[in-house]
């Protein structure tokens, strides 16, 4: 709701002597409005963003670029003293009206304090009435000066709210905090008025003796604090008697700051003292850093009465060489804050019915500006709002970045990771998309392929290369990588070519393994960090074996070759289970069991077709440097050449890496 809509509306709820006392925002609305043309002097914000400011000679006959200005600068030096003047005659008219009220509501308030013995319950209630409608009346009008300055500095470009808000302090509205203190003593006095007549709840229906009035009136007694008297009225159990009065003592208001300037420290306590001074309310903060350059926000509710909160915070602006900015929330916002206060986190999107994701994008050559100027207007076509970013990589150079998203309802995931590989492509860089849950983070197994993985080689097409029919393997091994041929099968074919093989190739093999970059990092990092981690390949157990020792892992699945009764050879067929695609997920899902952990924990790694099952049953499945048909059915992707940046997709900095390293 607009805020001169909603103040409109409350103003209607006042007596009708007090209603002509309030500031006429919608007058001082329509002459900002009708005068305001052509006279904002903050030229970037002035013209339409496709303008351009040409290199005009002063001798030419067009406007030149002073012209323009000056031209400008007259017409706001004559409209601002204008509004300035309009302003004040209306704070007055209200200031004026308020010390009148106020003296006479100080003194009903007086009256029921100083009364020791049969405090009158009406004229309590009328009294606690009054101030709080009294409270109110500042409230609304302060906040309808402070939104008419706001729309002023907006559309002229000066920057005059802060030096009049702190004009304002020396006013009675503002000065009025020891009229305001008097609430919770009058509260008090009703409260124990109420409980010394045994007043019954009016409206309850309920006969005076249940056992539901003796609760509340129980209750009631025991209540010293103005806050339980409110939710005792709120919940029924003094019915209709303070009933009226319940939204006025609970009205506060939800006010946005912040500060921004270059004393990092300083500018937080500066405003932390200017709240706790006015004993706000934080409902929420955020900060943010820019080497010197620290922005505070915070998100405050704020008692009704004590509006030089706003004059105290533009001194420690001014004391700091800060910048402040303020906003009073409307009615609807403070009541969806209210009412669920993580909804409008200062870090969050203020945006219902949306679901949060994780994107983390990579490049080991750098995050060029075109691809994320790309990256960013899909964001925008798709409507997904980013929450917050945080820079995981520790180069000179940009290279991986976690983006927080606020994504619309009806954007599948799988829509999205389509879209997502072709800018991926098209830029040589990754974007690897995940649920925002709290499993991202509490990760506990990762199950890695061997073959093209952790290692570079495939073992079979070394073994075929020591026993000279390198081409014919290689030639099986690349239709079943890419899917076109039966993993049983194309198993089945390759050994059969490798009869009468020496086993001691296999020894041959092991030292020509080249581990894939970064692989003994990532190992060694997750075993630090107390994660579990397998090896569960299509290749052979010997290796798969070797590959476990010199990585550390806690287990090692693959196929097993049968040899010749003297042990010397390989007689070209497997004995036992072949570790094919579903025994590839089967055995993660066995792991998991034996060790406790959640499917939501696991994380499995791989290239090919035969890695796509295990893929899908891993909360996170990340294809790397695999084959296109992998890449396109797998959750996330990683097309760079080490191994460590799995660490970036599991939310690990450079510098929580490099500290894992460190660990025994």
């Amino acid at each position: 709701m607009k805020y001169g809509n909603y103040l409109t509306q409350q103003q209607a709820d006042f007596p009708a002597q007090w209603q002509t006392h309030f500031i006429d925002y919608a007058a001082l609305k329509t002459f900002l409005k009708t005068q305001t043309t052509d006279t904002n002097v903050r030229l970037s914000t002035a013209f339409a963003p496709t303008h351009v400011f040409t290199w005009t000679p002063a001798t030419a006959t067009d406007a030149t670029f002073d012209q323009q200005l000056s031209t400008r600068l007259a017409a706001v030096a004559k409209l601002t003293p204008q509004f300035i003047r309009l302003l004040d005659a209306q704070v007055q008219k209200f200031n004026n009206f308020f010390v009148a009220i106020k003296g006479e509501t100080k003194k009903r308030v007086q009256h029921v304090l100083e009364k020791e013995e049969d405090v009158d319950v009406v004229k309590c209630e009328r009294a606690l009435r009054d101030l709080l409608m009294l409270e109110r009346f500042v409230y609304l009008n302060f906040t309808a000066v402070a939104k008419a300055l706001k729309k002023h500095d907006k559309w002229t470009g000066l920057q005059v709210r802060d030096p009049y808000l702190m004009r304002t302090s020396q006013l009675s509205f503002v000065q009025s905090v020891s009229l305001m203190q008097m609430k919770p003593a009058l509260m008090a006095k009703l409260s124990a008025a109420l409980v010394a007549q045994d007043v019954q709840p009016m409206g309850s229906g309920l006969p005076e003796d249940s056992p539901a009035v003796a609760h509340g009136m129980a209750q009631l007694r025991s209540m010293t604090e103005p806050a339980e008297l409110a939710v005792a009225a709120a919940g029924g159990a003094l019915g209709s008697t303070l009933g009226p009065l319940v939204n006025l003592m609970h009205d506060t208001q939800t006010v946005k700051i912040s500060l921004r300037g270059p004393h990092g420290t300083d500018i937080i306590g500066g405003v932390l003292g200017c709240l706790t001074k006015h004993r706000c309310q934080i409902a929420d903060f955020s900060l943010s850093r820019l080497h010197h350059d620290v922005t505070f926000g915070v998100l405050v509710h704020l008692p009704n009465h004590d509006l030089d909160l706003f004059g105290d915070l533009a001194r420690t602006a001014q004391k700091w060489d800060g910048t402040l900015a303020f906003d009073i929330q409307d009615a609807q916002l403070k009541a969806s804050q209210l009412a669920d206060p993580l909804q409008y986190a200062l870090s969050e999107a203020p945006y219902s019915g949306r679901s949060k994701f994780i994107a983390t994008v990579l490049n080991e050559r750098g995050l060029t500006p075109e691809f994320l100027s790309a990256w960013l207007n899909w964001l925008l076509q798709k409507k997904i709002s980013v929450e917050q970013m945080r820079r995981l990589d520790g180069h000179s150079t940009l290279m991986c970045v976690e983006f927080r998203l606020s994504v619309p309802e009806g954007l599948s995931p799988e829509e999205m990771q389509s879209e997502l590989i072709a800018i991926s492509h098209a830029h040589q860089a990754d974007v690897a998309l995940q649920p925002d849950n709290v499993f991202r983070r509490q990760k506990r197994l990762v199950v890695f392929d061997m073959d093209s993985t952790l290692i570079q080689q495939e073992v079979i097409d070394e073994i075929a290369r020591i026993a000279g029919i390198e081409p014919q393997v290689a030639a099986i091994t690349e239709r079943a990588m890419q899917g076109e041929l039966d993993f049983k099968e194309s198993l089945a074919q390759r050994v059969a070519l490798l009869k009468g093989t020496p086993v001691d190739a296999l020894e041959q093999v092991k030292r020509r393994l080249e581990f894939t970059e970064g692989a003994h990092y990532l190992c060694r990092a997750l075993k630090n960090a107390g994660f579990k981690l397998a090896v569960i390949s299509g290749g052979f157990l010997p290796l798969a074996k070797y590959v476990k020792e010199e990585l550390g892992l806690d287990y090692a699945f693959a196929n097993q070759l049968q040899v010749t009764a003297d042990g010397k050879r390989l007689t070209g067929v497997t004995v036992g289970p072949v570790v094919d695609a579903v025994r590839k997920a089967e055995l993660l899902e066995v792991i998991a069991q034996a060790e406790g952990i959640a499917l939501d924990q696991v994380v499995a790694v791989g290239d090919g077709a035969n890695d796509l099952l295990m893929l899908g049953k891993a909360s996170l499945g990340i294809a790397f440097n695999a084959k296109p048909r992998v890449q396109k059915e797998a959750r996330a992707r990683i097309n760079q050449k080490s191994l460590a940046n799995i660490l970036y997709l599991m939310g690990y900095s450079e510098s929580e890496a490099a500290e894992l390293q460190l660990q025994s």
